[in-house]
């Protein structure tokens, strides 16, 4: 039997759509309420009695931080019946802990599956990111061309002006010069907050979202995170990752990372089939947030497989006096 048939993603897809919408569910009681703490801990209490309730033998590698640092959904933590096939586990139970805190857009709950060993164990540190949505050959822009080089290139892809592109980036401080090399070629910049697992995604519906192409630097592990969604719907992604000390370089060799200069691609980062479930908690661009009728939450859900490259949108009644 082989890896692929072993891992049974299209019995384990709604599983793990369940398991966002919990985390969904229960981060949903926080939004406005200002406590990003409270509400992220409520998203991974939810997420870890989920995944438990599945027939898997999971380990977490991207996950809520080391050990010592997450008491639940830790880096290396077991999860799941155990009597399953073996499988890596990439999450982020509330992508957008201010964005829930402060009810702003885009938070989401968010979950990736695949064969154990397909997934970059990636550190706790900075990655530097570039995607482009699907339908461009290889390396129609990189991580060695300089930010206008970029831009200059997609639209020459594209087949369109520099005018019509637009990126989007993190808004940071540490931004500054990318912000202005990018608007320097006249091309658009769409800001976020947080969230940029949601940025990156926007890239593969370029139609929808007006997204072209996102950039700059963000959590490592959410890269993989990424790359997991870009590998169901399409899409290039590259990461590099960005070490500001020796300790940090340390989390990386402690992963087992011995180039620490490697560029990864997205299929660098996800080397196997996988399974992307997310769940909206507040509305965005890509989900609707949840919504509260009378005896009721209603979820939105976006379930993918990459082997299949389908991509379903769900949305989920439930029942609020059953909780």
């Amino acid at each position: 039997m082989t890896k692929t048939s072993e891992f049974g993603d299209r019995m384990l897809s709604l599983g793990l759509a369940r398991v966002s919408e919990a985390a969904a569910i229960a981060s949903a009681k926080l939004i406005g309420r200002g406590d990003e703490k409270a509400a992220d801990q409520a998203a991974v209490d939810a997420m870890r009695t989920q995944l438990n309730m599945l027939d898997i033998a999971g380990v977490v590698v991207i996950g809520e931080g080391e050990r010592d640092e997450a008491p639940m959904l830790y880096i290396g933590e077991e999860v799941g019946s155990g009597t399953g096939p073996a499988v890596d586990i990439a999450l982020d139970p509330l992508e957008g802990t201010t964005l829930t805190a402060k009810d702003m857009p885009n938070a989401l709950a968010v979950i990736a599956l695949g064969p154990r060993g397909s997934m970059l164990h990636a550190p706790d540190v900075y990655m530097d990111k570039l995607a482009i949505g699907p339908g461009f050959a290889t390396d129609t822009v990189t991580l060695d061309m300089t930010p206008g080089e970029r831009v200059h290139a997609l639209a020459a892809a594209k087949g369109c002006d520099v005018a019509d592109i637009t990126v989007c980036i993190l808004e940071r401080p540490r931004h500054e010069d990318l912000i202005r090399d990018v608007r320097a070629t006249g091309a658009a910049i769409r800001l976020i907050t947080d969230g940029d697992v949601a940025g990156v995604i926007h890239c593969a519906e370029s139609e929808i979202t007006g997204i072209d192409m996102y950039m700059g630097s963000g959590g490592a592990p959410e890269g993989v995170l990424a790359a997991s969604a870009l590998k169901c719907m399409g899409g290039q992604i590259y990461g590099r990752l960005m070490f500001r000390n020796d300790d940090e370089r340390g989390r990386a060799q402690k992963a087992g990372i011995t180039d620490l200069d490697k560029i990864y691609t997205r299929d660098d980062m996800v080397t196997d089939d996988v399974v992307f479930a997310a769940s909206g908690v507040t509305d965005g661009s890509i989900l609707a947030g949840v919504k509260r009728e009378p005896g009721f939450l209603t979820i939105e859900t976006i379930l993918m497989r990459s082997k299949t490259g389908s991509v379903r949108r769900m949305s989920y009644r439930h029942p609020v006096a059953k909780d």
